[in-house]
């Protein structure tokens, strides 16, 4: 008999709960937000690798030039691009595959560390190939990615006096 008024004491005490005036605002506040976080902006895929894009031929110009702190900050912007389509993007089958890019990352990486331009243009090289094959990976082999001939932008200086 205690079991059975224990329970119907308990279904009244979370009934009530529900009940709380608050819920409801709360509810439709938590609603309101959703409906906000649905509708705001995210960066579309392409919108991310256009911005590799650009860190990419920077990199290479700033390595060049043996502008290591540069090379490492382009370098650390397009890792943060990988890394934003994971999070932004996950949804996207192409972008299981961006660990593939990890190996080659590193190595440019390490040669920016160690300050070796020779080391650097083979992990460059090495590091575009593996965007290549990254491309092909998930259908993509028409958008080739290639060392950039010429400068980026005019407006910026590579080459540290």
């Amino acid at each position: 008999m205690s079991k059975i008024l224990s329970i119907l004491l308990l279904t009244a005490l979370l009934g009530s709960c529900n009940n709380h005036p608050d819920t409801e605002k709360l509810q439709a506040r938590i609603d309101s937000l959703e409906k906000k976080l649905a509708g705001s902006y995210r960066p579309g895929f392409g919108e991310f690798m256009s911005s590799i894009q650009v860190h990419h031929a920077k990199l290479w110009f700033a390595g060049l030039n043996e502008n290591w702190e540069l090379a490492g900050f382009e370098m650390h912007e397009i890792t943060e691009n990988l890394d934003a389509i994971k999070k932004y993007q996950a949804e996207r089958p192409e972008s299981g595959s961006l660990d593939l890019m990890k190996p080659a990352s590193d190595s440019v990486d390490r040669a920016i560390s160690r300050k070796n331009l020779a080391s650097f243009k083979n992990s460059y090289v090495i590091f575009t190939n593996a965007c290549n094959d990254c491309h092909k990976k998930v259908g993509y082999n028409y958008n080739e990615v290639k060392i950039p001939e010429t400068m980026p932008f005019s407006n910026q200086v590579f080459k540290k006096e």
